[in-house]
């Protein structure tokens, strides 16, 4: 079998003839950007060839890559096949990461209330006269006679006993004792609260006696090898048993990595690590834990479960105390999973009196509004153009990216992730430079460039050798080659902006259904709260402009950061915040706009951009 050395990684791996490049990488535990689950249509996946790679290029090549890139060795990685030894140069992929750990922990102060108990006892030693059984005599030390232990854990009591001076430690979690630990280690008791996003994953390290956020790490989710989208994830593993567990161990071992990582920043042993509690999109919520997503997809859109998954850490491969318990925070519906639950629980929409509407701007488009007489949600297609994807040069938001845009003194100007040379552009860079070619009047309220061939009066003489003809039709030179990280132009392109106002007009058109539904008008809305990472960094002013969101005085609208997350945290927290989570979806009416016939006629008229 040919042999497959990546560098400047220094991996080397072993695969079948034919393979392809993407999944050598993966078999390699490398991760490769891309968005099209290896069908050649994104040309995210760029890799250098430096040996073994002569065979002629595939059309998706030559259609992704220039013919420099091609004779210099550049391949798309889901595109090449192995059938011979091969060294390849994999760029080094940006961090992506430290955004969305920033803005974990959004809340200020955390109940502390923890499921999770650990009390304290020092034993009598039994003797002749008393010879009372090692657990009755932990029980009645205790004050709680009920509990039940499991003779796996009760198997290490004895010895633990005899050996520490019958000091010992029970951990509690209801009414199950499950573990014993030597001596007084009740001030030892930590759990994870776990955002699985379709793109990115977060952990947060919670002490669960202070209810304090300690340590937060990420990562990417490492099932995007099999789409950016959550239905490319669907169709594969609708493709068999196998497919679904490559799947769920993907989204497991990339939680263990972060539980790794976790512990490694604290020096916190792992059997310290009691309890997780997990928020995603229902999507995500079954792959987790390895039920087959399939009937997700087609109409009605039916999940296997809604309600809270609650398991043994150990029976999905998660590596913490081996008695320690995971749970999956309820979903709401098909498409509106308990990441969604967790934004109305984290914020307390639903406590509010007021008319308040919630937006996950993403890939799924989550949306939530509550007003004096219901609480309703819902979820619309947005696509992933707002996490870069779709978008010629588009890339998450990590160092280099393009992530403002702004028309000054006459000028369009860029600012990057660190103050970096430009290598791309990412979701909020995307919206501002949408806004600022709409102020310069290079953009029209259709979405069409101006066409400056036919009208070049339109066109500033300034901006006449950076509006120009590209292989897709017109485009902006955002940042000329000489300036970029990438040795070569980075444009706004026509098919950019059609991918702009397809996300925004899919979510501007949700929330008006919802506020249609509600018997309001959009000016009635008293707060748009923006939910996500991306929410945080996107300027209102720009999504404003763009009409992705009602038009509304700039004050009522406030970024609220990672609020799903913030929802696993505050669940994990509090025992009372858990029970309010588990009933919270039966008093939230979920809106399928699959059937709302007025849905096309609101993202028709969403579409265009306001008029400036």
């Amino acid at each position: 079998m040919p042999k497959v050395k990546f560098i400047p990684q220094n991996r080397e791996v072993e695969v079948e003839a034919g393979t392809t490049l993407l999944n050598a990488a993966d078999a390699a535990g490398l991760y490769i950007e891309g968005d099209c689950a290896g069908k050649g249509t994104c040309g995210k996946c760029r890799v250098k060839m430096i040996k073994g790679g002569d065979e002629e290029p595939t059309a998706a090549e030559k259609k992704h890559l220039s013919k420099k890139e091609l004779l210099g060795g550049w391949v798309l990685a889901c595109q090449r096949k192995i059938e011979k030894d091969a060294i390849v140069e994999v760029p080094i992929q940006k961090d992506a990461h430290s955004r969305k750990i920033t803005l974990a922990g959004g809340i200020e102060k955390l109940e502390a209330e923890p499921v999770i108990k650990k009390i304290h006892v020092k034993l009598d030693r039994p003797s002749v006269k008393d010879q009372t059984a090692d657990l009755e005599r932990l029980l009645s030390a205790l004050g709680k006679e009920d509990l039940t232990v499991k003779p796996r854990e009760l198997n290490t009591l004895p010895k633990m006993l005899r050996e520490h001076k019958f000091s010992v430690t029970a951990t509690i979690s209801g009414n199950r004792i499950i573990s014993f630990e030597p001596e007084d280690t009740s001030d030892q008791m930590y759990g994870i609260a776990f955002d699985i996003g379709t793109t990115t994953i977060v952990g947060s390290l919670l002490d669960l006696k202070t209810a304090s956020v300690i340590a937060v790490s990420a990562t990417t989710n490492p099932q995007n090898i099999y789409g950016a989208d959550v239905i490319s994830r669907i169709t594969h593993a609708n493709q068999g048993k196998e497919q679904l567990q490559q799947l769920q161990n993907k989204v497991i071992e990339a939680a263990n990595d972060i539980i790794k990582d976790l512990l490694k920043k604290t020096k916190i042993a792992r059997d310290r690590i009691y309890e997780i509690v997990a928020v995603g999109n229902t999507t995500m919520s079954h792959l987790f834990m390895g039920i087959d997503p399939t009937y997700l997809a087609p109409a009605p859109f039916v999940p296997v479960y809604s309600r809270a998954l609650d398991v043994g850490a150990t029976e999905i491969g998660l590596k913490i105390n081996p008695a320690g318990r995971v749970t999956f925070l309820p979903n709401i519906a098909g498409y509106v999973g308990s990441d969604t639950l967790g934004v109305i629980l984290a914020t307390k929409m639903d406590q509010r009196s007021d008319n308040c509407a919630a937006i996950d701007i993403g890939t799924n488009g989550e949306l939530v509004l509550k007003t004096r007489d219901t609480l309703m949600a819902c979820s619309t297609a947005a696509g992933p153009a707002f996490e870069g994807a779709q978008i010629g040069q588009g890339m998450r938001a990590a160092a280099g990216a393009i992530e403002a845009v702004a028309y000054e003194d006459n000028d369009i100007k860029v600012t990057t992730i660190d103050d970096v040379p430009a290598c791309g552009i990412c979701g909020s860079g995307l919206i501002d430079a949408a806004a600022a070619l709409l102020q310069a009047g290079l953009i029209e309220p259709s979405g069409r460039f101006v066409n400056f061939e036919e009208n070049p009066e339109k066109v500033a003489d300034h901006f006449k050798n950076r509006l120009r003809r590209g292989k897709t039709g017109i485009e902006f030179v955002l940042v000329p080659a000489a300036e970029s990280d990438i040795k070569e132009d980075i444009v706004l392109t026509q098919n950019d902006v059609r991918e702009l106002q397809l996300a925004k007009g899919a979510i501007h058109a949700g929330l008006m259904i919802l506020i249609k539904e509600a018997g309001i008008q959009e000016k009635d809305l008293d707060q748009v709260l923006l939910a996500g990472a991306f929410g945080n960094y996107v300027s209102r002013e720009s999504a404003l402009a763009i009409g992705l969101l009602p038009q509304l005085p700039i004050d009522k609208i406030k970024a609220v950061g990672n609020a799903a997350g913030d929802g696993a945290r505050v669940a994990l927290a509090s025992k009372s915040e858990r029970d309010r989570a588990v009933k919270l979806p039966h008093q939230v009416k979920h809106m399928e706009l699959s059937t709302r016939m007025d849905f096309q006629e609101f993202f028709i008229e969403a579409i265009s951009f306001p008029k400036i």
